[in-house]
C-alpha cells in the first residue's frame, strides 16, 4: 500500500525474508556471494495471493528491494565510509552501497529456487544468495531481466578492490559436523567471504558470528580461517 502525505510517499512491506543471518555481522557484504545460503521471502496480507506470482517462476533471479530496518537514523551523512576501504576512507552516499542513505533502501539480486505452496503463509519464495538480515521487510519484488540488467562493459569502481579476496576456511576437531548438512556450504561462503571489516588484522582475536541457531567462533590468521568452536543458541 502506497499513500501520499504532502509531497512525501509512505511505502508499506509486502514482505519479510526469513534467513540464517540474525545479526548484521557476517552477512555477504553483496548478494550472491554466498549461492548456497537459502531464505525464505513470506507476504503479508493483503499481498498474499497466488496471482502476484502468476509467471514469476520463468525468471531464474530477482531483485529486492528492501528497508534496511536496523539503520534508520533521523539524519544523513553525505559521505560514508566503506569498511571494505579500511573504515577510514570516505566516499560519497551516493557512490555506495551503505545502509546509512536518505532513504534507507536497499536492493539486492536473488535467484529464485522455486515457489512453495504452504497452508498457514500461502505462496511463498524460497531464493539463495540475499544478503539479507533475518525478518528484513520487503517493499517489491522485481524480476531480473539479463537483457536490460546485465551490462557486460560495466566498471565496479573502487568495489573492485580485493574483490577475490577470499579466505581458506578449516574447522578444528569435528566442529563442522555440528552445523546441519544442508546450512555447511552457505556458512563456509560466509566465511569465506571474511565477515572481518578490512581494518581488523589481529590473528589473536576470537570473534564471534550467528549463523542460523549456532554461534561461530573463528580466528583468522593470514588467508585461513579456522573455526575453534562451534555453539548451539537457545532461544
Amino acid at each position: 500500500m502506497v499513500l501520499t502525505m504532502e509531497n512525501e510517499l509512505i511505502i508499506r512491506p509486502i514482505a519479510h525474508i526469513h534467513a540464517d543471518f540474525k545479526e548484521k555481522f557476517g552477512i555477504p557484504r553483496q548478494s550472491g556471494r554466498a549461492p548456497s545460503v537459502q531464505a525464505k521471502i513470506v507476504f503479508t496480507p493483503p499481498y498474499r495471493n497466488a496471482e502476484a506470482l502468476r509467471e514469476i517462476e520463468g525468471f531464474s533471479h530477482l531483485w529486492l528491494i528492501f528497508d534496511f530496518s536496523k539503520a534508520h537514523k533521523e539524519s544523513w551523512s553525505p559521505t560514508v565510509r566503506p569498511p571494505r576501504l579500511g573504515g577510514n576512507k570516505r566516499v560519497g552516499v551516493f557512490a555506495s552501497r551503505s545502509p546509512f542513505r536518505p532513504n534507507p533502501l536497499g536492493l539486492s539480486c536473488v535467484k529464485l529456487l522455486r515457489v512453495e505452496h504452504t497452508k498457514d503463509e500461502g505462496d511463498v519464495l524460497i531464493v539463495s544468495g540475499a544478503d539479507l538480515l533475518d525478518g528484513t521487510p520487503i517493499f517489491d519484488v522485481k524480476p531480473y531481466l539479463p537483457l536490460s540488467d546485465c551490462q557486460i562493459e560495466a566498471t565496479g569502481g573502487y568495489s573492485e578492490e580485493g574483490e577475490n579476496h577470499r579466505l581458506n576456511v578449516v574447522f578444528l576437531d569435528d566442529l563442522q559436523g555440528v552445523i546441519p548438512s544442508e546450512k555447511q556450504a552457505g556458512l563456509v561462503e560466509c566465511l569465506a567471504d571474511d565477515p572481518r571489516p578490512s581494518y581488523q588484522d589481529d590473528a589473536t582475536r576470537v570473534y564471534g558470528m550467528r549463523f542460523a541457531d549456532f554461534e561461530i567462533k573463528f580466528t583468522v590468521d593470514g588467508d585461513t580461517l579456522t573455526v575453534q568452536d562451534v555453539l548451539k543458541v537457545q532461544e
